[in-house]
């Protein structure tokens, strides 16, 4: 399961709803998706802190590359794994 369906569902039953609920034509969890791609756009920009560990990691391993710019590649990975979920249960994602 994708870190995208473990959120949307997560996010439906914390809402009390049944997540594999199909009365709708798709299941409930899928409903979910918008609020996961709102999650997701907010947590694109890593805090200093953040930063700070990943550089810290990147440093012990020898890379030269910049820890915020691979989380952010990261969130813009989860992204589209948003668009191709919602697109594959034919939700719209409101942009």
């Amino acid at each position: 399961m994708s870190p995208i369906e473990k959120a949307a569902r997560s996010l439906c039953r914390v809402h009390g709803e049944q997540e594999d609920d199909v009365s709708t034509g798709t299941p409930r969890w899928a409903a979910y998706l918008p609020q996961v791609m709102v999650v997701i756009d907010a947590l694109h920009e890593p805090s200093l802190t953040m930063r700070e560990s990943g550089l810290e990691i990147i440093r012990d391993v020898g890379m030269q590359s910049d820890a915020a710019n691979v989380w952010r590649f990261m969130i813009d990975v989860l992204r589209q794994d948003v668009r191709h979920a919602m697109a594959s249960v034919a939700i719209p994602d409101g942009r």
